[in-house]
């Protein structure tokens, strides 16, 4: 209740902002005689978006009415925002939040690309928060071969450890580690709830793996953060590896987790895992060939 209210004055704030932003001639309106509101109207705003007048002023002056997706699109589009601010609006009116196909980050710019090859020997992945790989740098693909997930081209670790065989999971201890990361997916599915990527995410892994429906239904939450796991690997063992979180400025609820060795044990097969990259995919193989 405490939040409703501290979003209600935030919701009424940003709509008059943005409103007082777009003109008459923004959207093919004449400016008319004895304007003395900046931008448009309340009821502009009500007619353009197909809603009524009565229902926006409310919304505007934060009532506790009831907004459908539906209609925060219509009024998004009428006071031309941005996706930020579309996802805004969304947040302060209380209605979960989809992303178009436009906003869902598919791959990280050549700049983070960069940073998390630099890291190399350390493996490092870009996640987003359903734990969907947006990027890797050649060592984290000596640890891990991650398969596309079924109906996505998109690899995703949870998938792929919930769905593998006990034998063919790098993770040691899976009953540790497993319910850790399940926990830290519950963290992020709070923003959004009743999202149907998300649902649809849950969904199917449920229905693919019932370890991961328990512990689903266990309802723990636990925030990202650094742990240490121990890894196996069938050229060098098991390794245990120290990971740590970075956020990432313009991908919001993106990660560069990195994987740094916790012993001298785990710094010479990382080393090793390395020099076994570079015999087997020399950088002839592996990069194409110039032919200008």
């Amino acid at each position: 209740m405490a939040s409703t209210q501290r979003r209600r004055p935030e919701l009424a704030a940003f709509l008059r902002s943005r409103r007082a932003r777009v003109t008459p001639a923004d959207v093919g309106m004449p400016p008319g005689l004895r304007r003395r509101t900046p931008g448009l109207r309340r009821e502009e705003v009500a007619q353009l978006s197909g809603v009524g007048v009565t229902w926006y002023t409310w919304l505007e002056q934060g009532r506790p009415i009831n907004a459908s997706g539906q209609v925060l699109d219509a009024v998004a589009r009428t006071l031309r925002l941005d996706q930020p601010e579309r996802e805004h609006l969304y947040h302060l009116a209380e209605v979960p939040y989809e992303h178009g196909p436009e906003g869902l980050p598919r791959r990280v710019g050549p700049e983070i690309q960069t940073v998390i090859d630099a890291l190399d020997p350390h493996p490092a992945v870009v996640y987003n928060a359903r734990y969907d790989v947006l990027a890797t740098n050649p060592a984290y693909s000596d640890l891990f071969q991650l398969p596309p997930r079924g109906d996505t081209d998109t690899p995703n670790t949870l998938w792929m450890l919930f769905t593998v065989s006990e034998d063919a999971c790098p993770v040691r201890w899976r009953e540790r580690e497993l319910p850790v990361m399940v926990a830290t997916l519950r963290s992020a599915y709070g923003r959004h709830v009743g999202e149907p990527a998300w649902e649809d995410f849950i969904r199917s892994l449920s229905a693919a793996s019932p370890h991961f429906a328990e512990l689903w239904a266990s309802s723990e939450v636990i925030p990202p953060g650094p742990r240490v796991k121990t890894f196996r690997h069938d050229a060098v063992g098991e390794l245990r590896m120290n990971s740590v979180s970075l956020s990432i400025n313009g991908m919001p609820e993106c990660r560069i987790v990195v994987y740094t060795p916790d012993d001298a044990d785990a710094w010479e097969k990382v080393a090793l895992l390395r020099e076994r990259r570079q015999r087997l995919w020399p950088p002839s193989d592996r990069e194409p060939a110039d032919v200008t």
